[in-house]
């Protein structure tokens, strides 16, 4: 006789999405996450981040992974750079676009704004996680709680490709 071991299964339901929503409304950084995962030692981590308009992603890049994200809920614009803060390129993605993910490939310098409350993506990248190659923040850009972020979310919304951080 064979024994099948059936591993807890997850589903994840829209009303998930609803409550991380309004955790990160109710958040200093407008934004939250929920780690689906089981450790920071799994070699495919995976999260789900619900961002309002007012949150700020500093650009930055990842010199040893790629991210794949699939936006679930809401829309998104994604902004690439070159190494001197110049913009590359901007995408929307998400409800009422042509889009509905984007993988960045590795060392490229990105940021992303919510265009709608609660905007919602699943991120799937390769682990596991270290904290010490994780991300590398971009010297051109200010720092997450730094006075200048309200100005430069303004400036990021309506700068154009070719102009330069």
């Amino acid at each position: 006789m064979r024994s099948i071991m059936l591993r807890r299964m997850k589903i994840f339901g829209r009303t998930l999405l609803g409550e991380l929503a309004a955790k990160a409304a109710a958040s200093p950084r407008k934004r939250a996450h929920l780690t689906i995962h089981e450790s920071a030692s799994d070699l495919v981590q995976r999260f789900f981040v619900s961002a309002d308009p007012d949150t700020y992603f500093r650009p930055h890049r990842h010199h040893t992974k790629s991210e794949l994200a699939v936006v679930v809920r809401g829309r998104f614009e994604l902004v690439t750079f070159d190494d001197s803060g110049c913009i590359t390129a901007r995408f929307e993605i998400g409800d009422d676009t042509p889009d509905l993910a984007y993988e960045t490939p590795r060392a490229t310098w990105h940021t992303l704004l919510s265009l709608t409350p609660g905007a919602t993506f699943l991120e799937i990248k390769e682990g596991p996680h270290d904290a010490a190659t994780a991300a590398e923040f971009a010297a051109w850009a200010p720092a997450e709680g730094d006075a200048s972020v309200p100005q430069v979310l303004t400036w990021l919304r309506k700068a154009k490709v070719g102009d330069r951080f």
